[in-house]
């Protein structure tokens, strides 16, 4: 992914209003973030526990989405699996992540769900920079490039139905 700048985020949002965007906080480190290893920028929102954004190539341009997620933790026995990395995490580690969708549909309140790394680092676990927690990673006969190319069309089949 490109590196991204404030004007580039928040000019990406297909969920929210340009007020909105406007306001939602960015992340303060976004010169650090491994721009090459990422295939979409999440962030948490710390002033809401909540919440959460992705932004991603989608379709030719940015695509920028607000996510919900349920604060509640599961208990650490209980694992859960992301619908894009297909990494498994205990406890919180993978969240039912909600988005608003765009345009009439999303204003008469209906939204998608799909279930994330709670962490949003999903690119990182596929390339192997970051390390989930023992038996996290399936051992898979498909190639990183592959693993990576299947996690983009998961997202994108998620912002197709935005």
């Amino acid at each position: 992914m490109r590196p991204l700048t404030e004007s580039d985020i928040r000019g990406s949002f297909i969920n929210c209003s340009k007020g909105e965007a406007q306001r939602l906080p960015l992340p303060r480190d976004l010169a650090e973030r491994p721009w090459a290893d990422l295939d979409f920028l999440g962030w948490r929102d710390l002033s809401a526990p909540d919440r959460s954004y992705v932004v991603t190539e989608h379709e030719g341009r940015l695509a920028g989405v607000a996510l919900r997620f349920p604060a509640t933790k599961r208990g650490f026995l209980q694992r859960s699996m992301c619908s894009l990395c297909l990494t498994t995490r205990p406890g919180g580690g993978v969240s039912l992540m909600t988005a608003r969708k765009s345009g009439k549909e999303g204003r008469e309140g209906n939204s998608v769900g799909i279930y994330m790394c709670t962490d949003l680092d999903c690119s990182l676990y596929v390339r192997g920079r970051k390390q989930p927690e023992p038996g996290g990673r399936f051992e898979e006969s498909l190639t990183v490039e592959e693993q990576v190319e299947r996690m983009r069309g998961n997202l994108a089949g998620f912002l197709a139905q935005l």
